[in-house]
């Protein structure tokens, strides 16, 4: 423990933003990190509880009272040590995790909890300032070939763990460039593709073989899953050629919202929408890019790919957003008591929120209506929960004017091609059927096969996707060479 009193005489203290009206010129990061001096009396108010449950409520399982008292005392070195030991990416994880560390900390109890993610964002700042981050290739190489099939976090942390231990791994992505939802799902303003670039280079020194613009098999002529592959390689010959295939893509189908007037044009889903920005910053030149230019901009669903859209819009120069939420207006404080220590319930405002949005709950979508074939607006009709099922209510009907409509509500599942080629059993929700049990773990019914991440679990968080990665690495290995000293 760095201060034994700390948690009383220190207030949270949250990372800044920079002013708004400066933001939204442009798609930069915006966050402010806490100095040293700030992340040192932040790292002061944890406790180093006897039973700290923020490592179980982190899905990696970061040793984050170890980092916190290494901050404290101003060892930076050994704090990033103690955080790369568990977390492959903390410069992804320290910017877009929604933090389950924090809400599962003891001070959350009856206080605010410690800025844990403020604090990891610190330590992987300086890490990479001051040269700590480096390529670790394999002393030995073991001879064996491994091809990672979706160069999402999952794919990512897999593919670096497996080539630590001397595999030849080679990443195939189909889409230009490697990120997956990364690099065309989360806006720049909120991670800067630079970040993803640098680790790139990291895993190429380390050995790791990147191949872009390669699909695994064929999607469907009118899949709505963004893909700029430029050549497709067949499951037989993956097979054929590697020692192991490890299956990490991400749960790509939108869920649609398949009412009257859904055809209408300027009715898209939200990752039709962010990836084609995420190219124009990167420097690509697009012919008709989606653009809220000007418009009545409706984003349906409340989540952070809603979110997202919303600050997109924004920085487009909508002339106005909404954004709907099919369940009620959560409570601004959750139930401690009663939820402690597990992700709680409760109303979340986005820098994106506060940037310009109207928020509507507990309403739904009846149809899309609309002239000359161009959707004008939404017929809405207000919500309830009634012995635990949604209702309308009566008399609540109105039109809604939207000149572009963003359908935000999930994804239900991976692209069925990529498991249908390879003949990868499926469980109920169209995943790759695979348990997480330590012995033979991530294993598919199809021979030297793996599955990990969205693919396996379905939509999930960046924090899930990396430690679904690690622990499939680590199964990978042991099926490879019949044990491994990778950490599950």
């Amino acid at each position: 423990m760095g201060k034994i009193t700390g948690f009383m005489e220190f207030e949270r203290l949250e990372e800044g933003y920079k002013p708004v009206p400066e933001r939204v010129k442009h798609y930069k990061e915006f966050v402010i990190g806490l100095d040293d001096s700030q992340a040192k009396q932040q790292s002061a108010r944890c406790m180093d509880c006897g039973t700290p449950f923020c490592n179980s409520g982190c899905p990696v399982n970061n040793i984050i009272p170890d980092f916190n008292d290494l901050v404290f005392r101003e060892d930076w070195e050994d704090a990033f040590t103690v955080l790369d030991s568990t977390n492959n990416f903390p410069e992804f994880t320290g910017r877009i995790c929604p933090a389950p560390c924090e809400a599962a900390c003891t001070l959350n109890v009856n206080d605010d909890a410690v800025g844990i993610k403020s604090i990891e964002h610190a330590i992987i700042d300086r890490a990479w300032e001051h040269g700590w981050v480096k390529p670790r290739p394999a002393e030995v190489k073991t001879g064996k070939k491994v091809a990672v099939v979706g160069a999402g976090p999952a794919g990512l942390a897999a593919a670096q763990q497996l080539a630590r231990v001397g595999h030849d791994v080679t990443l195939f992505e189909k889409n230009d460039r490697i990120g997956g939802l990364l690099r065309y799902g989360i806006p720049d303003f909120k991670m800067e593709k630079s970040h993803i670039d640098r680790r790139v280079e990291q895993m190429k020194a380390e050995g790791v073989t990147f191949r872009t613009g390669v699909m695994v098999g064929e999607l469907p002529k009118d899949s709505k899953v963004t893909n700029w592959a430029k050549e497709t390689i067949s499951p037989e010959q993956l097979k054929k050629e590697f020692d192991a295939v490890l299956l990490t893509g991400g749960a790509e189908q939108s869920r649609d919202l398949p009412v009257p007037g859904r055809d209408l044009e300027g009715v898209h889903f939200a990752m039709e929408f962010l990836p084609q920005q995420n190219k124009v910053n990167a420097g690509d030149t697009l012919k008709g890019q989606l653009r809220a230019d000007g418009k009545h901009v409706i984003v349906i669903g409340g989540g952070d790919t809603g979110s997202d859209c919303v600050g997109t819009s924004n920085r487009h120069g909508a002339q106005s957003v909404v954004q709907f939420e099919l369940m009620p207006q959560p409570p601004e404080q959750e139930n401690k008591p009663l939820v402690w220590p597990y992700w709680p319930t409760k109303l979340r405002t986005s820098s994106s929120h506060e940037e310009g949005c109207e928020r509507e709950f507990a309403i739904a979508t009846k149809e899309f209506i609309g002239e000359k074939g161009k959707v004008t607006g939404l017929k809405t009709v207000r919500i309830e929960m009634k012995d635990g099922k949604m209702v309308e209510v009566s008399g609540t009907e109105q039109v809604m004017k939207a000149d572009m409509v963003l359908l935000a509500m999930g994804f239900v599942a991976p692209v069925a091609t990529v498991l249908d080629a390879f003949g990868v059993d499926k469980d109920g929700r169209g995943n790759a059927k695979a348990t997480t049990e330590e012995s033979g773990g991530y294993a598919t019914n199809v021979a030297k096969v793996f599955a990990a991440g969205d693919i396996r679990r379905g939509q999930s968080l960046v924090v899930w996707a990396i430690r679904e990665g690690r622990q499939a690495a680590r199964a990978v290995d042991e099926f490879l060479m019949g044990a491994s000293v990778l950490p599950r």
